[in-house]
């Protein structure tokens, strides 16, 4: 909500979509991301062009007219400066359209390097262990006419309020093309992942319980059939079944009870669908999502294995690991029911561990101050309107890292300019926005202070603060990283504010934004990763801890320097994955041997630095670490 506001015109959209939109954390998810320049827009017939500036908006049209349904050539009305589109431009029939084959190409290491292309996304594994998918696009701001039977359909599901929501806020266009179309490289696919996250977020609980269902059915159950079959069902195949059994009113009651009824339903649709070989798209019904896999040989043989887990009835259920234990049970006495009561399933620490989970996602990347500053009105405006409890907590953590960028880059910006008076003030203001920083923020936005201080020379200050964030992370009820002790949790702050908890028991790592300078040893690193298009170094809690402490120390008490140095030498070396993630060893590795070589220890940096270029590139600073070896080395 922030960030769309403050986009520039002609800035790139970015929005979350897939099941991690649609309220799903299941393990293995890929983690997708639609992209689309925001000065450029589809429009469905050449009336609508009159709704727009043609001076700062580049207008497209879609051409369906030779397409099959749901698919469409994108023809380029108006001159554009953006280079992809402008490369990615053909001539037909004394046209110039955009070919989605060569768009797909040329965006597909935008965002993170060394992408492949998969279907219409860039895809790849981000920290070694995370999928993603990223798809560039086109949005139009209206509903497409091939589409219009889906809302006269709209009688009980969903409400006209969503069908109106839906239809206003159009649709977009994904760079693939029908395979047995007559323009394969040319031709865009229309997408409404926005339509769907909002027909998910209408379900009631046991439909999307029931969506949950079918995607773990599909990957637990159907995938390991066999290699022959287990990619021609997929995720967007469960959700178009969903969507259509509630549409269609196939059951008179989604209730709780109802569960394993409302998923026999849905299985039963889908077993006649690849039956018939026809799944008709939820939103274009013309649109054959089987056309091109669910066919022939490949058809047969996946309805006959579909058939033999029919015949098992309900049992099927039960080769999912995931939900086995859930459901024996009452699948061995019918009168029992599956308990889908969150309140009674998932007590209140479970839910504030998500919630910093999912709050922690949500980080300003600003370019400069002015940029800042709008982005600190927009959350002040935003805080006026009604908002969720879910909501308010990662705009707290959204205001106090705003505060904190403010800070530095304030500090930053006045540092050498020789006017002690603006100085002053600056540091001033600074010093007032970290003190709210705090107040919004969690125990570990403390040791941003302590940074601030140690950038302005003020070491004992630092340290004070050092030490006081030092007796807070030590408390047993302390939650970071997703681990927490329940019990002592709840007796410390079970039950109060989430302001309360935050403050006294929530820490989280510390986030650089890499175009900020925080700690001047660290420059390198930022830089290196900037190169690379990464935008924010992670850092963990204790072991900024400790680089505050040595760095400070080093200039008044050199003993208790070496005993800092110590310390998170102990936790780099011997730490298993509970203060330092698989994804932090990299830069973790680095921060020790920057220690080792400012003390002197040549040998010791020396092995710490390789270390940090055998682990996971997450950061992307291995630049700066090959720069760092070759200075140690030249010094030895």
């Amino acid at each position: 909500m922030v960030n769309r506001r403050e986009t520039p015109y002609d800035g790139t959209i970015s929005m979350v979509s897939g099941s991690i939109r649609e309220g799903f954390r299941l393990e293995g998810s890929d983690l997708d991301f639609m992209f689309w320049p925001n000065d450029h827009r589809v429009i469905m017939d050449m009336s609508r062009s009159e709704y727009y500036n043609t001076a700062n908006t580049t207008l497209i049209l879609s051409d369906s007219s030779e397409s099959p349904p749901g698919f469409t050539l994108l023809q380029l009305l108006t001159p554009t400066t953006d280079r992809d589109v402008q490369s990615s431009c053909v001539r037909m029939n004394d046209r110039v359209y955009i070919s989605s084959s060569t768009y797909r190409r040329l965006t597909c290491s935008v965002v993170e390097p060394n992408s492949t292309v998969h279907g219409p996304c860039a895809s790849g594994i981000i920290g070694g262990r995370q999928e993603y998918d990223h798809a560039f696009c086109f949005v139009s701001d209206f509903w497409p006419v091939s589409a219009s039977s889906w809302t006269d359909r709209c009688h009980s599901w969903p409400d006209s309020e969503v069908v109106s929501y839906i239809v206003r806020n159009g649709c977009h266009f994904v760079a693939i093309g029908h395979p047995l179309g007559p323009y394969l490289n040319e031709e865009w696919r229309l997408s409404f992942s926005q339509a769907e996250y909002k027909l998910a977020y209408s379900m009631n609980h046991c439909q999307f319980l029931t969506y949950g269902l079918l995607k773990l059915f599909l990957k637990d159950v159907m995938n390991q059939q066999s290699e022959e079959t287990n990619k021609l069902l997929c995720s967007y195949h469960m959700k178009t079944t969903i969507f259509w059994a509630i549409q269609q009113n196939t059951l008179p009651h989604w209730c709780p009870q109802n569960l394993l009824a409302s998923f026999w339903v849905c299985f039963n649709l889908l077993l006649r669908w690849v039956y018939e070989g026809v799944c008709p798209n939820f939103f274009i019904p013309q649109n054959n999502m089987f056309l091109t896999k669910v066919h022939g040989s490949a058809q047969n043989r996946l309805f006959l294995q579909l058939h033999e887990l029919y015949k098992k009835g309900l049992a099927c259920l039960l080769q999912s690991s995931s939900i086995r234990s859930y459901i024996i049970d009452v699948l061995y006495n019918p009168r029992l029911y599956i308990c889908t009561d969150e309140s009674i399933m998932r007590c209140e620490v479970d839910y504030d561990v998500e919630l910093v989970k999912e709050s922690f996602k949500q980080a300003a990347h600003p370019e400069d101050l002015f940029v800042l500053t709008k982005f600190i009105h927009t959350i002040e405006q935003l805080v006026d309107s009604p908002l969720t409890h879910y909501q308010l907590v990662p705009l707290r953590i959204l205001t106090a890292s705003s505060f904190q960028c403010t800070a530095f880059q304030l500090q930053n910006m006045y540092t050498n300019t020789g006017v002690n008076k603006q100085m002053y003030i600056a540091d001033k203001v600074s010093c007032h926005m970290l003190k709210l920083a705090v107040k919004f923020g969690c125990v570990s936005d403390m040791l941003y202070t302590a940074m601030y201080y140690h950038k302005t020379l003020r070491y004992r200050e630092a340290l004070s603060v050092v030490n006081m964030t030092k007796v807070k992370l030590a408390q047993p009820y302390l939650m970071y990283n997703g681990r927490v002790d329940r019990e002592r949790y709840t007796e410390a702050v079970g039950g109060q504010s989430w302001s309360t908890k935050s403050r006294q028991a929530v820490a989280m790592d510390i986030k650089l934004d890499n175009d900020i300078c925080y700690i001047s040893e660290l420059i390198p690193e930022q830089q290196s990763a900037l190169q690379n298009k990464s935008l924010t170094l992670y850092i963990p809690v204790f072991v900024m801890l400790h680089f505050l402490e040595f760095l400070c120390y080093r200039h008044i008490d050199t003993t208790l320097s070496h005993a800092a140095l110590d310390e998170l030498q102990v936790l780099v070396h011997h730490d298993q994955g509970l203060y330092v993630s698989y994804i932090q060893r990299d830069i973790t590795w680095e921060i020790l041997g920057i220690c080792q070589q400012i003390t002197g220890n040549l040998q010791a940096a020396l092995y710490s630095y390789q270390q940090s270029l055998t682990q996971d590139p997450f950061h992307k600073i291995q630049s700066a670490t090959h720069r760092r070896i070759q200075e140690v080395v030249s010094n030895q």
